[in-house]
């Protein structure tokens, strides 16, 4: 089964200045949740995914990581240690039990399933619960970056909300997520199996393969640097990582917010750039929505 993406986890040290930062993009920015583990996020909503711009509220609330378990809240923290950035990659799912045994019919890495709940703040103010279940997986050539799937389990239509999907940019979903590996081949088995995907596009510039609605593309940092002009963040880690994210949006409504801002940005292959040292570790790509 073909999953597509539901978000990615951009782990940020101060949340409020992320949320700032956001809002001067052009992007619409949810109301802050608070987890029951110590850690506290905003959502960029698109298209049926996001950008979840997390930070660590309260470590004291983590639970202890059990032996052969992976801590959501504690991956984040160890993270943040490092760098900011895309800390994770999370693809949709309809059942989070099936794809759980799907991974490990494939021979990856499973940990034990991850179920929670939150209080979500709808558009006129009002709270709802809402509730996720996660199963998460390991790429054993790339611990540093988290990967799970995600299934909204309680109420979803109360999580999803026209009024967070419209932005002043006219972003309107996420069209690629862009992985820098030296040897993008070596990540083909585990994403293939992960994503459901196992037709790929392959070059010495790295391997892409379509999912529902975007593409996942693994690149070299030369290829990066060609096609989106992207610099590597000197903090990446040598078995690279999520280097950026292109969204879909309107490029003359984008172009205006842009330099409004006064935000820094470059034009390459008709695409806005924006570096991953200025919009909190993950380097943005804006392309048009027709692309």
């Amino acid at each position: 089964m073909l999953r597509g993406v539901d978000h990615i986890v951009v782990a940020v040290k101060d949340l409020e200045a992320a949320r700032a930062l956001y809002t001067a993009l052009g992007f619409t920015v949810t109301p802050t949740f608070h987890h029951p583990f110590g850690t506290m996020s905003a959502h960029v909503q698109l298209d049926r995914s996001f950008l979840e711009l997390l930070a660590i509220e309260d470590e004291s609330l983590m639970p202890p990581q059990a032996e052969g378990d992976l801590s959501f809240p504690r991956f984040n923290l160890a993270f943040l240690e490092k760098r900011q950035g895309a800390s994770m990659l999370v693809l949709r799912s309809l059942d989070r039990t099936a794809d759980l045994d799907a991974f490990k019919a494939l021979g990856l890495r499973t940990f034990p399933p991850f179920d929670f709940g939150r209080k979500a703040t709808l558009p006129d103010g009002s709270a709802a619960e809402v509730g996720f279940a996660l199963g998460f997986v390991e790429n054993p050539l790339m611990k540093e970056t988290g990967f799970f799937v995600c299934q909204h389990k309680h109420q979803p239509e109360l999580f999803w909300k026209e009024e967070f999907q419209t932005h002043r940019n006219g972003a309107d979903s996420i069209a690629s997520v862009l992985f820098v590996a030296h040897n993008p081949s070596d990540h083909h088995e585990f994403l293939g199996g992960f994503t459901g995907q196992r037709v790929m596009r392959s070059s010495s510039a790295g391997v892409v393969m379509d999912m529902d609605g975007s593409d996942l593309q693994v690149l070299t940092p030369s290829a990066c640097k060609a096609f989106y002009d992207l610099d590597v963040p000197h903090d990446l880690p040598e078995e690279g990582g999520v280097l950026g994210v292109r969204i879909r949006v309107d490029m003359a409504r984008a172009k205006a917010v842009l330099d409004e801002a006064h935000i820094p940005y470059s034009i390459h292959n008709g695409q806005y750039i924006l570096q991953a040292e200025a919009t909190g570790g993950v380097g943005l790509v804006l392309c048009e929505a027709s692309d």
